[in-house]
Formats: C-alpha cells, structure tokens, sequence
C-alpha cells in the first residue's frame, strides 16, 4: 500500500492568511538597549511568521504579519516585548485548508 500522505510547509499554510491590518502596532520592543545585550535573540526564530528580525545592530519587528500566537512574549527571557491583542476587526484572519 502506498503512502499518500501530501506533505505541506509552514509557508504554503501561511500563505493562505489574510490579514487586515491596522495603523496601529500591537507589538512593541520595550528597550532596544536590552536586545542589544541579548545573547539568545529568542524572538528572531521562535515566531513562525518572522515577525522579529536582527537586523543592522536591533530587533525589527514587522507587525502586519502577526499570527497573533503570542510565542515571541513567552519566550523573551527579558520581558522586553509589548504585546496586545488587536483591535477588533483587525489582525489575522485564518484560512484553513
């Protein structure tokens, strides 16, 4: 019997999300000085949108990508992460498939 399992990548999934975006961030690095001193950079590859990247010296944090899981709060070691919820009718909007 063969094995007809279809395997799928994180990006094909991502991919079909939606997203309406507000002007307003939801997400915020407290102290850039700490990230600085970060040895870990946690966020950089615990988020699975990469919304958090070490770039020219700091974090850079693309908000418009947010998968609204709330991974990259719980794995700063420094607490150096403001994350709220979305404003409502904004954010992601999950497509399954």
């Amino acid at each position: 019997m063969e094995d007809t399992k279809v395997k799928v990548n994180i990006d094909d999934k991502l991919y079909l999300n939606t997203y309406n975006v507000d002007t307003l961030p939801h997400l915020a690095i407290k102290d850039q000085k700490i990230c600085e001193t970060c040895k870990e950079k946690t966020c950089t590859f615990i988020c699975p949108a990469r919304v958090y990247e070490w770039k020219d010296g700091h974090v850079t944090v693309g908000y418009e990508g947010c998968l609204e899981c709330g991974a990259c709060r719980i794995a700063c070691s420094h607490d150096n992460i403001d994350w709220n919820f979305t404003r409502g009718g904004f954010g992601i909007q999950f497509r399954l498939a």
